[in-house]
């Protein structure tokens, strides 16, 4: 069976387990924002008892220009992810982009999260894995837009070899490029990921993205399609998945990151609603 724990937590993820979400905010715009979406997901979760994550990244590194906001960097955002972690009481989520950046995020996040255009950097993976197995925490990586979902068992590969086999891996299927300015999600990629013996999520969020391709900036930063977000986690859970990733903001449309691949707060309760039953018909078939 694909299943994860964070024994501190006493959180588990993967077969025969409840769908676990994984949500917050893109990036970190303030502490207040912060709590403000954390504190309605983690109420929204308990009252639908669906185990909970708490998300936010300190640094959005790839992005499409050198002007687009990236987030307090990783001192003050690592406080920030703290200070979430102590105010809501549950684990939380960050993603890191450089070598040096995976002992201090360990210590913090309980789920230690690899971007996907990174997830063949070997140096990057061998110290997230050694830095969050010596942690206690489980490694979420994504799949990359450009890797066939039976190829990521090189990812498995090398962390269990970094980490003399500890079974500390989440995938996660964000789409793959389909042509320019495009992604599409293969449902199939989930159950294929899954044979690898890792609990596997959809990041719906991301999934809808347009690279590139944000008319309101011309094309200095990237698009997406909001109302794909629901349909894509849907489908996905339909298909097997373990966990959901989603980003929300009180107010997308001003959002200082990807706001166009974001969700109102207000959409939460009825998509995580939707998406339970749907988990529980798949556990149940």
């Amino acid at each position: 069976m694909a299943v994860r724990t964070l024994n501190r937590w006493n959180l588990s993820i993967g077969d025969g387990h409840p769908l676990t979400v994984i949500a917050g905010l893109n990036v970190f715009e303030d502490l207040g924002m912060a709590l403000e979406v954390g504190r309605e997901l983690k109420a929204i979760c308990g009252e639908l008892g669906l185990p909970y994550v708490f998300k936010a990244s300190f640094d959005k590194a790839n992005r499409s220009s050198i002007k687009s906001y990236r987030g307090p960097g990783l001192d003050a955002g690592l406080k920030m992810l703290a200070a979430a972690k102590a105010d809501l009481g549950t684990p939380v989520c960050t993603d890191l982009h450089e070598v040096a950046q995976a002992k201090p995020v360990a210590a913090v996040a309980d789920l230690v999260q690899i971007p996907a255009f990174l997830c063949r950097q070997t140096d990057l993976v061998v110290a997230a894995a050694q830095a969050t197995a010596a942690a206690g925490g489980l490694l979420h990586v994504k799949k990359a837009q450009f890797l066939a979902p039976w190829d990521a068992r090189n990812i498995v590969s090398k962390v269990g070899e970094a980490t003399d086999g500890a079974k500390i891996v989440v995938l996660c299927e964000r789409g793959a490029s389909f042509g320019y300015n495009n992604l599409v999600v293969d449902m199939l990629a989930i159950p294929e990921m899954k044979k690898l013996g890792c609990p596997v999520t959809i990041d719906a969020t991301h999934a809808v993205q347009l690279p590139g391709a944000d008319p309101r900036t011309a094309g200095a930063s990237t698009g997406g399609r909001r109302d794909g977000v629901a349909v894509i986690a849907r489908a996905a859970v339909a298909a097997g998945a373990d966990g959901v990733f989603l980003e929300f903001h009180p107010d997308p449309d001003k959002a200082l990151c990807d706001g166009p691949s974001a969700l109102p707060l207000t959409a939460a309760r009825p998509l995580l609603a939707q998406l339970k039953a749907l988990h529980a018909v798949v556990q149940a078939s």
